[in-house]
């Protein structure tokens, strides 16, 4: 017994210790995630970011197709699990990330003025689609007239769906959820530059006159303002706060923030770069603009109203009837029986609502299969088409609403049993490109009058894809 007793002591001398979670960090995490957990050449290990992620089988197995390694061989399930729910705590200290820091990751990859005058191919330049594949991170640019795919290039983490084109749709803009801004050039495929513009992004916008891109950032909140053209930071605007959303305005030559911690919508000429502040009776998550762009529809994530908010004068000037969490920044506008429409689908229920935009009344709410979060339509297509991506029972089911009559009219499953969203049209209107989120996922191609399958491009986990003519001539059937 004496023997086994030292044995056993022995045993423990030799083994390393473990201090805990933070140790762990230390030593397996630190040198890809930052010392901070904001990130290195890994992405930010952050509460915000993982939410969705299940961290202790990242942990153990890894991450397919990137440099992300398991470390089943090196750790215990127990030091796993322990090692995951400390990663998923708000650090002791709030991340900052100013100027200094900015600046000093802003990188310049190529210069843009020795890019081609004209296309290196024989499509229409205006008719190529940006796709967002979060599966192995990475983007793709898709030729729309031969749905053939041109160039394919590594992004970074937790890319956000959003992709902004210059006005003339020759270079795009991205945004990361860890703060990362890219510029690439649609004709080549050539990524010219980026920065990180803080810890956590929301979104971005692009000034109409091209000069300006703006980020809204949740961590820490604020915005940065960007030069459009290689990306170097001119400007932060602090903000009470973090913000909920920022979209350009290009009728009013401005910028329109929603701030997620302070009821308050800012306007910000692009001429001047100074916030015009609107009070307002409540945060708003999630807006849209009017055709005009004369009013903003605003709601919040636990709110049972929607507020219609003027921007010239800064008053609500109506209140909409929605309960069902309705997914503003996925809505779209069109004119039935000569009478200004939107309609926006809810995140919590199987529902459309169709909004009268002359008086502000309810037209209709058309029931769907299930809770949605795209809708989509385009000027040459005769229905709206909007996914049942947050249902549970049918989130593979696509529903097409008939825009005269306000009625579902057909229903498409991609692929059976797996979720199928965001719908983007052609430039022409004549094909529509469905999303098949899984990470063996695909792009299947539809006829928008038959409603015959054309093509089904394989796609790793494609959550988003844009257009670039219809972003840019503002179409009323998709997001600005």
């Amino acid at each position: 017994m004496r023997n086994l007793s030292l044995a056993l002591f022995l045993t423990a001398l030799a083994a390393p210790a473990f201090a805990g979670p933070a140790d762990d960090y230390r030593t397996f995490c630190a040198d890809c995630h930052g010392p901070n957990r904001l990130g290195a050449q890994g992405p930010a290990l952050l509460p915000e970011f993982l939410a969705r992620i299940p961290v202790d089988k990242v942990i153990a197995a890894g991450r397919p197709a990137t440099q992300m390694a398991g470390f089943s061989d090196r750790l215990t399930p127990d030091r796993i699990t322990t090692l995951a729910q400390w990663i998923k705590t708000e650090p002791l200290e709030t991340p900052s990330w100013g100027m200094s820091e900015i600046t000093a990751s802003h990188n310049v990859l190529a210069d843009q003025n020795t890019l081609p005058a004209n296309p290196p191919f024989s499509s229409d330049p205006l008719n190529l689609f940006l796709v967002v594949e979060a599966g192995d991170h990475h983007v793709t640019i898709l030729d729309g007239d031969r749905m053939v795919p041109l160039y394919r290039l590594a992004s970074h983490f937790a890319l956000h769906g959003g992709a902004k084109y210059s006005p003339d749709g020759r270079f795009v803009y991205l945004a990361s959820r860890d703060g990362w801004v890219s510029k690439i050039d649609m004709w080549t495929g050539t990524l010219l530059a980026e920065v990180r513009v803080a810890v956590n992004t929301r979104n971005i916008a692009v000034s109409d006159d091209g000069r300006f891109v703006l980020a809204g950032n949740g961590l820490p909140g604020g915005l940065v303002i960007l030069d459009a053209f290689g990306l170097a930071p001119v400007r932060i605007i602090p903000t009470p706060g973090r913000v909920s959303a920022v979209y350009a305005a290009p009728p009013r030559h401005s910028f329109v923030v929603a701030l997620k911690d302070s009821p308050e919508l800012w306007e910000i000429p692009a001429s001047t770069l100074t916030p015009r502040k609107i009070t307002l009776e409540d945060r708003l998550d999630d807006f849209y603009f009017d055709p005009a762009y004369q009013r903003v529809l605003g709601s919040a994530r636990d709110g049972t109203v929607g507020h219609v908010i003027d921007l010239d004068s800064g008053h609500k000037i109506a209140e909409l009837p929605f309960s069902g969490m309705p997914h503003l920044g996925s809505g779209i506008t069109f004119v039935w029986h000569g009478r200004p429409v939107m309609a926006t689908p809810h995140l919590k229920d199987g529902v459309v609502s169709v909004v009268a935009m002359d008086d502000w009344s309810e037209i209709k709410r058309i029931p769907t299969c299930g809770a949605g979060f795209f809708l989509r339509g385009h000027e040459m297509v005769k229905t709206a088409w909007v996914d049942c991506s947050a249902s549970a029972d049918h989130k593979d089911t696509l529903q097409l609403i008939d825009l005269e009559t306000l009625e579902v009219t057909a229903s498409l499953r991609p692929s059976p049993g797996h979720t199928a969203g965001h719908v983007e049209f052609t430039r022409d209107g004549k094909r529509a490109l469905v999303s098949v989120m899984e990470d063996d996922g695909a792009l299947v191609v539809y006829d928008t009058t038959t409603l015959a399958e054309v093509a089904r491009l394989p796609m790793r986990k494609p959550i988003g894809k844009y257009n670039v003519y219809n972003k840019i001539t503002l179409s009323p059937g998709t997001s600005h």
